[in-house]
């Protein structure tokens, strides 16, 4: 049986946009007859008409089935087999990927594995305490050693988790007292720790220094501390931080600086070493380094890098950095390391992931696409602004042997809909035009 796809792009859409939905969970109890026993459903304490749970419930229950109907696979938590990369095998294919953030293809290097494999030799599979407990290895101290020399600072720390990080650190930091200052396109993580702290959040116009000194000269004052927060490289926008001139406000305002590096560390820079050599800055230039493992890196984890006072205060009491949280798994650790010494050794990685971001970002504004703000890094959106267009596309591609990602609201903004392409330093020239110019003919025919 064929289905066009057309009209399945328009049967979930419909689903999602208040159609026709899968049976909700019955959350009052059936009549009772003769000889039958009620069981009491519990709604408040089994959480089923939770508004989230009923919403998850409404739009995604039953899409495996209409897929299965369309004789097409539901891209939602498909397996792959083999590395995430420039490639990715799915469903029985190999497809051209431009949904992996391993941006420099470390997570399948050769020398990557063997590294993770002797970590699990000499250490095990797991940290199996906090670190202040006896979960320390010396692993940890080696990469938060060569983390701080990338950032000119005096100390890093490394954690087993990036979104906790962002998470744990200004939940830690910041308190009632105090006020975040955020560009309106941060990550997820940073507003939980705002909520994890307690603090007021604020939010200026994406990446504009102008709104940020707006904000500030009308709030600074009403705060006892003011922790301004921005991206490297804003994961959904693929635009880079104007971190000098941020710097500039935030620091008049006497005001802290964090950045989140998690896109950014390995990718920019002459020779990845993030945002900071991308600008030419001083280590002391921000005051909270903070980064990921598992982008560039092609590990699991995160990080942060700053004065040595502030990085042993995480260590030894700010909860989710290493107190009352396990370790990092030593396998992940011995990764990331020798992912570092495989950019300084083969810096062409870097270089030609530069090439190819460019060549991306070229090739689809030569082909009339809207690519935002976009420029300068492997993250290139294709807006839409029509969730049931670029629903359909992404659709039509995969079936053309192209993996991309469908980016939906509240992930973007309601009318920013998009198609959002990661390069990598392993795509050739030929796979990213004939992505591109896929595309455009996919979208002449919508």
């Amino acid at each position: 049986m064929t289905i066009d796809p057309r009209e399945l792009a328009r049967d979930l859409l419909a689903r999602s946009a208040g159609g026709r939905t899968a049976a909700p969970v019955a959350v009052r109890p059936a009549p009772v007859g003769p000889g039958r026993t009620r069981t009491l459903a519990r709604p408040m304490t089994s959480f089923v008409d939770h508004p989230d749970v009923v919403r998850v419930r409404e739009v995604y229950g039953g899409l495996d089935d209409l897929y299965r109907a369309a004789e097409l696979t539901n891209p939602l938590f498909e397996p792959h087999w083999g590395s995430n990369g420039a490639s990715v095998h799915q469903g029985g294919r190999r497809l051209i990927n431009f949904s992996s953030f391993s941006y420099l293809n470390l997570a399948s290097h050769p020398r990557v594995h063997a590294a993770a494999k002797t970590a699990i030799e000499a250490y095990g599979t797991s940290a199996s305490a906090s670190r202040i407990v006896s979960g320390e290895i010396p692993l940890f101290g080696e990469l938060e050693t060569r983390l701080a020399h990338r950032y000119d600072v005096e100390a890093a720390v490394v954690t087993p988790s990036g979104y906790v990080t962002n998470a744990a650190v200004i939940g830690y930091l910041l308190g009632a007292k105090d006020v975040a200052v955020c560009d309106g396109l941060v990550h997820s993580s940073v507003v939980s720790g705002t909520r994890w702290a307690g603090c007021k959040r604020l939010t200026f116009r994406h990446n504009d220094p102008e709104s940020l000194d707006a904000v500030l000269k009308m709030s600074r004052r009403s705060f006892h501390r003011a922790l301004v927060i921005v991206e490297g490289c804003y994961s959904m926008d693929g635009d880079i931080a104007r971190l000098p001139e941020l710097i500039a406000v935030a620091r008049r305002y006497d005001c802290s600086i964090m950045i989140d590096e998690a896109h950014s560390f390995g990718v920019l820079g002459s020779t990845g070493r993030g945002i900071r050599q991308h600008f030419g800055l001083p280590g002391d230039a921000v005051d909270i380094w903070m980064g990921t493992l598992s982008k560039a890196l092609g590990s699991v984890g995160g990080f942060v890098a700053g004065n040595s006072d502030l990085i042993r205060a995480l260590k030894y009491s700010a909860p989710g950095v290493s107190l009352f949280a396990t370790g990092p798994a030593p396998s992940t650790i011995g990764a990331a390391l020798e992912a570092l010494n495989v950019i300084d050794a083969e810096p062409e990685r870097v270089a030609r992931l530069q090439h190819n971001a460019q060549l991306l970002h070229g090739l689809a504004r030569t082909h009339g696409f809207d690519t935002g703000s976009s420029g300068g890094t492997p993250i290139v959106p294709i807006i839409f602004g029509d969730i049931t267009r670029a629903a359909l596309a992404a659709v039509r591609m995969a079936q053309e042997g192209v993996n991309v990602a469908i980016i939906d609201s509240p992930s973007v903004p309601a009318g920013e809909e998009r198609l959002r392409f990661c390069a990598t330093s392993d795509h050739t020239d030929a796979e990213i035009a004939y992505a591109v110019t896929t595309l455009r003919t996919i979208v002449d025919s919508l």
